[in-house]
């Protein structure tokens, strides 16, 4: 009984509403009227072979890769620098994770004015410094759109990261760093042979998070480029919701949406499995 409740939300809010994008995948249906015809797999058919879908894949692989290694490399330096004992260990802490405490839609609102060409203060910075040659329209340029945005992603959740990786940091015994230092190990040689080793569930977990976080970055991407220019930084979850609201084509917006469900399933279990062989016992 005390799952009740539990397991009715869960059916309501994701077993059937999944049910129904599966049921309308496989019509025409667009998204108004009351009638609608089956047309089998063509709705799946047409999303793989489709120019923007595969776009939308493509960027959304980039994208996630970036975010992945920025924000694991940032977020474990953080933990590095603040697990240690000093005074302003604490309010630092709070510093860096305060952007994760941040709507998405604000955080693209504020980044998307700090970008701004002509009123941004990223470029009115640096053509204060004297480097306005390096000045850019950074979500306007398709050549580097996808990744100014990642950097937003980094920085709105490497804080929540770093929190990981210091609870991973506290967890290992400090004999084990007595005695790699008792054996004349440098600090590297520690780091690779003691504290990677037994930070790798954490890193895990670090890695599926974000990776997942990456896949579903719809309303960081939405605030502030939606999808542009040139579909630079259309991604799955954008590319559904211009086919279901901007095209009607609600049959072929769930079809790509059961697509992306079957890829993040798939991530899932991949990380899933990695996290069991990543357990260290010590």
């Amino acid at each position: 009984m005390f799952l009740l409740p539990g397991l009715l939300l869960y059916v309501g809010l994701f077993v059937f509403p999944t049910l129904t994008g599966l049921f309308y995948s496989f019509t025409d249906w667009d998204g108004v009227s009351p009638s609608y015809a089956f047309v089998g797999l063509d709705n799946y058919k047409d999303s793989l072979s489709s120019i923007v879908f595969r776009k939308a894949f493509g960027n959304n692989v980039e994208f996630m890769l970036t975010v992945v290694i920025a924000q694991t490399f940032i977020s474990l330096v953080l933990a590095l620098l603040l697990v240690r004992n000093t005074k302003t260990k604490v309010v630092l802490r709070a510093l860096y994770f305060l952007p994760a405490i941040l709507s998405s839609v604000s955080v693209g609102l504020i980044w998307a004015f700090m970008y701004d060409p002509s009123i941004g203060l990223i470029n009115y910075g640096l053509n204060e410094a004297g480097m306005g040659s390096i000045a850019r329209n950074w979500i306007g340029d398709p050549k580097i759109a996808i990744f100014s945005i990642a950097a937003v992603q980094v920085w709105a959740h490497a804080g929540q990261m770093m929190i990981v990786f210091i609870a991973g940091l506290q967890g290992i015994p400090v004999e084990l760093y007595e005695a790699a230092r008792m054996d004349g190990g440098s600090k590297w040689q520690v780091f690779r042979t003691v504290t990677w080793p037994l930070l790798a569930p954490s890193a895990t977990i670090v890695v599926a998070y974000t990776t997942i976080q990456s896949f579903k970055a719809f309303d960081l991407i939405f605030t502030m480029t939606d999808g542009g220019p040139n579909y630079a930084t259309e991604i799955l979850t954008t590319y559904i919701y211009h086919t279901a609201f901007g095209s009607y084509s609600f049959g072929l917006a769930s079809a790509g949406s059961m697509i992306f469900l079957v890829l993040l399933a798939l991530l899932t279990l991949l990380q899933f499995k990695a996290l069991r062989a990543d357990r260290v016992s010590y």
